[in-house]
């Protein structure tokens, strides 16, 4: 028997993974196709600042003790497994276009502040100053400096070879279940047949995490999105560009040496991996007006995955209802950017017993009625 099973090889779950057995802990990930989930689309944003909203104030500190851990977490996973994690410290813009956009972004200012937040108001000149690329058109910005971005399929495989210099056992199986005995979690079932033995399980799952055979009910849900990735945009855009267009929401992440991701549609659809004509759009028609030279790129891959929902946008994390079963799940945005946090608060749970306070607001009782 291992101290520890991870249902889920993500972002999430290999976070875990690797910060559970560099603290002595024996540990396996189970997962039948690691990193094809959400971690796939992700576009790798890192940007607590401009994710900013209203009556999230103990997500913002999450996130931003998060991002504060990243620049030692890329480096410690490049170092760990020999391989980029494409890690982008340009700073973020938003952008808006109409007179409703610039007083959604003088709302957005004005909360940042009060917040103490460091965000400057820019002019249309400053902001085309910035990033030559964008349309003349625009009403206005805000420039968030500290607001990164990571690419999440390289911070994935690297991670991967971390987690494997770690001794972590992968395993390449799908999960069917998690076995119960004694009122207590006590492993994995596994599709191909047995089971895996721990003393703990993490569900890290994300959009699934509340499929499983023998997990409580948890208020997780799929929240499709649609995302686009480009060729071609090498010199387009220095860093993140994240834009109010006539009201709705579009943003273009430079990664690697020429390419941008432009996304996201938010759909309560369930788990509908269809790439719509509309979302495909939609998302190229905002991203034009945003930056006209999106015109000439090469579209290379449309895709459609499920953030994992929670009923307040927040992560589950720590024990849940069943003994013996911890959560690392319902990320909705932010799963790239919490993964070096969460790594390190559930892996000082499993090490020690001990939930530390930054995650104490993010446990499963703060739904009663689950």
């Amino acid at each position: 028997m291992i101290d520890v099973a991870v249902a889920g090889g993500g972002l999430i779950g290999l976070s875990v993974a690797w910060r559970a057995a560099q603290r002595g802990l024996s540990v396996a990930v189970v997962d039948d196709a690691p990193g094809t989930g959400a971690s796939a689309a992700a576009a790798g944003m890192l940007a607590p600042v401009t994710e900013a909203a209203y009556g999230e104030e103990a997500l913002l500190r999450l996130c931003l003790a998060s991002l504060q851990r990243y620049p030692a977490f890329a480096a410690e996973v490049e170092a760990a497994s020999g391989l980029p994690v494409g890690l982008r410290t340009a700073g973020t813009l938003v952008v808006g276009f109409d007179a409703d956009d610039v007083r959604a972004l003088d709302a957005l200012h004005d909360y940042q502040q009060e917040l103490g937040l460091a965000v400057e108001r820019l002019t249309p000149r400053e902001t085309r100053r910035r990033e030559p690329g964008l349309t003349p058109r625009l009403r206005g910005g805000l420039a968030v400096e500290g607001d990164h971005s990571v690419d999440g399929r390289a911070l994935h495989r690297a991670l991967t070879g971390a987690v494997e210099a770690a001794g972590v056992r992968l395993v390449r199986d799908r999960v069917a279940g998690v076995q119960v005995s004694g009122g207590r979690a006590t492993g994995l079932a596994l599709a191909g047949g047995g089971e895996l033995a721990a003393g703990t399980v993490v569900l890290a799952l994300g959009a699934h995490s509340n499929t499983l055979p023998g997990v409580p009910p948890l208020p997780v849900r799929p929240v499709k999105g649609q995302i686009l990735r480009m060729a071609g945009a090498a010199g387009l855009l220095t860093g993140t560009v994240r834009a109010l267009v006539r009201s709705r929401h579009v943003y273009l992440v430079p990664y690697g040496e020429d390419g941008l991701i432009v996304g996201a549609t938010t759909e309560d659809r369930g788990f509908d991996a269809t790439v719509t004509a509309g979302g495909v759009h939609e998302l190229l028609h905002d991203a034009i007006e945003v930056v006209p030279g999106v015109t000439e790129l090469e579209l290379v891959e449309t895709l459609a995955r499920w953030r994992p929902g929670t009923d307040d946008n927040a992560p589950l994390l720590g024990p849940s209802t069943l003994p013996g079963l911890v959560l690392a799940t319902g990320h909705h945005r932010n799963g790239v950017l919490l993964t070096p946090v969460t790594g390190d608060l559930v892996a000082e749970l499993l090490a020690t017993g001990e939930l530390p306070g930054l995650a104490a607001p993010f446990t499963v009782e703060r739904f009663p009625h689950r």
